[in-house]
């Protein structure tokens, strides 16, 4: 059996703008796969490509086993796919519009009743079900965006930043639902630009920037390429530094870092809180003066920085995005 979602050389071009730049991926069954990059790193026209509505460049994929090429209404009839720019008709109830997407499915109308509340209820919206989606927060948007998703039942679902601009209790909010449905066998891939997100939810992680593979692995797998721990200190006066630098050695597992304007030290250790500890005993021992300490562990945003030189807020893909929306759109 073919893995729920495959591709490989994936390539997408805009004239002479490269969107895409030949990637390869294999969703497994029941897998959460993320797709994490800033805003315009390619994210979205991977997805759209995938879910058959761009055509690649070059490459090939194959989705739900189907080929999004050659067996693109295949593809859509075993998929769902929440988009972050979806249309949706204002004047509609949030009712009506899952209704509309089960009966676009060929599902009868007592079916698609039933089916219509039960992803209401999933999302949250039972109780708004049949106000005017025009009076819908940015959040209660998503979530009837998702149960829209799911009304076919698909087992290969794409969600394309499900929660960006959400607060945060409407983002744990959709992070539950998602664990619910993965949990219950469907195969998910998540594009993301909020590493807490991709670090929650993602089983393994494709991390791309201008189009290309940047890394992929597991959230841990991609912290320990950056080291393990770091002790932080904030010492009270610059004639501290050097002594406390001199401390430090015996506990650091390599460079320290020393930034003399902000009086603070950063040195790799191992051994968790432990060596915290020991490092403040001796600083005391030796009367110097900490205003602030603590123990980081690395994460994402640390992985992102380190492998691009950036973070994920920066966007240099404007202009595709408004390409991609033209060709959308005729």
């Amino acid at each position: 059996m073919s893995a729920p979602i495959e591709a490989e050389g994936l390539v997408r071009n805009f004239g002479s703008l490269v969107a895409v730049d030949g990637i390869d991926l294999v969703v497994e069954p029941g897998q959460i796969f993320g797709f994490l990059g800033p805003n315009g790193a390619g994210k979205s026209t991977a997805v759209r490509m995938l879910t058959t509505l761009l055509r690649p460049t070059g490459g090939r994929a194959r989705v739900a086993g189907f080929d999004v090429v050659e067996e693109a209404g295949s593809v859509r009839r075993s998929i769902g796919v929440a988009l972050q720019d979806a249309a949706i008709d204002p004047l509609m109830t949030g009712r009506e519009l899952v209704r509309l997407q089960a009966v676009l499915h060929g599902i009868r109308r007592a079916e698609a009743d039933r089916r219509g509340e039960v992803l209401l209820e999933r999302v949250g919206l039972t109780g708004a079900a049949d106000r005017r989606v025009g009076t819908y927060s940015g959040g209660m948007r998503r979530r009837l965006d998702l149960a829209g998703a799911l009304v076919a039942e698909p087992k290969v679902l794409f969600l394309d930043e499900p929660t960006t601009g959400l607060d945060p209790r409407s983002r744990a909010r959709m992070w539950d639902v998602i664990r619910e449905l993965v949990d219950n066998g469907t195969t998910l891939l998540l594009t993301t630009q909020y590493l807490e997100e991709a670090d929650r939810l993602a089983d393994e992680i494709l991390v791309i920037d201008h189009g290309k593979e940047i890394a992929r692995g597991s959230a841990d797998a991609l912290k320990s390429q950056i080291g393990g721990e770091r002790v932080e200190l904030v010492i009270e006066t610059h004639d501290h530094l050097h002594l406390a630098r001199q401390t430090l050695m015996q506990f650091a597992v390599g460079e320290i870092v020393v930034d003399e304007h902000n009086r603070t030290l950063t040195a790799p250790v191992t051994g968790g809180s432990s060596v915290l500890v020991s490092v403040l005993r001796d600083l005391d021992s030796n009367s110097v003066s900490v205003l602030d300490v603590g123990l980081r562990r690395p994460t994402l945003d640390d992985v992102f920085l380190t492998l691009t030189g950036h973070t994920t807020t920066t966007s240099e893909e404007a202009g595709t995005q408004a390409e991609d929306r033209k060709e959308l759109a005729s």
